[in-house]
């Protein structure tokens, strides 16, 4: 089980960290490949960011490139989304979300698909 948290109202510029912690044991924590990902009313759902087991490369939508930072610590089973030059169009209910299979990569041209273990999201605001 997944529980995102870290949302709130944020100006446009600013700067935020979402926080996903996970209720599995750290060791099957450290099996997956872990990803963000948002939902704007009226969209689809998105990719974000995602980050392989040991965080040794991440990889980003171009559209949070540069200004996102995804990280994960295991020994706390968490993985964060540092956003910051906050823009509204960030604007959605991000999610956090395990990969399907364990010990597998992102991969981009699969996206989404290869995401489960949905938790509950947490609603960001970006004001202009």
């Amino acid at each position: 089980q997944l529980q995102a948290s870290g949302g709130g109202l944020v100006q446009t510029g600013g700067s935020l960290r979402l926080s996903c912690a996970a209720s599995a044991s750290v060791q099957t924590f450290s099996m997956y490949t872990m990803g963000w990902f948002r939902q704007a009313p009226g969209k689809e759902r998105e990719f974000v960011a995602a980050i392989t087991r040991r965080g040794g490369s991440t990889y980003y939508a171009d559209s949070v490139k540069g200004r996102f930072t995804i990280s994960r610590d295991n020994a706390e089973r968490a993985v964060y989304l540092q956003l910051n030059s906050l823009k509204p169009e960030d604007t959605a209910v991000y999610y956090c979300a395990r990969h399907k299979i364990s010990y597998k990569d992102y991969d981009p041209t699969r996206g989404i698909g290869d995401f489960g273990s949905w938790g509950q999201g947490t609603q960001l605001t970006v004001s202009s």
